[in-house]
């Protein structure tokens, strides 16, 4: 099971955008990466192939590796290791490790 997975809001431990807290996107499991929204910027130079498209310079997301990547904890206001407890039922559930707090 992925600890982390689309929409949450995740911060990066490694990196040059180190310190910087962003909500998931995309997550690529395969590639061990993710699109976070606000990390990772890249600028990728286009060019012009129609009329109505404009060329030049775009600034957009590029995946980041999940291993430098946490959850961060909402009822903890930090970023929070976390755990994997299985339910009575069968199914998994994803728990803060320092608020014990479901997510």
């Amino acid at each position: 099971m992925n600890k982390i997975k689309k929409n949450d809001t995740v911060y990066v431990l490694a990196g040059r955008d180190r310190g910087k807290t962003g909500r998931v996107f995309m997550v690529m499991p395969k590639k061990s990466r993710a699109l976070v929204e606000g990390v990772n910027y890249i600028k990728k130079h286009t060019r012009k192939t129609q009329a109505e498209q404009q060329g030049g310079i775009v600034q957009k997301e590029s995946p980041i590796q999940l291993s430098n990547l946490t959850l961060f904890c909402k009822n903890c206001n930090k970023p929070a290791r976390i755990g994997v407890s299985t339910l009575t039922d069968g199914s998994k559930s994803r728990y803060c490790k320092r608020c014990k707090e479901v997510i």
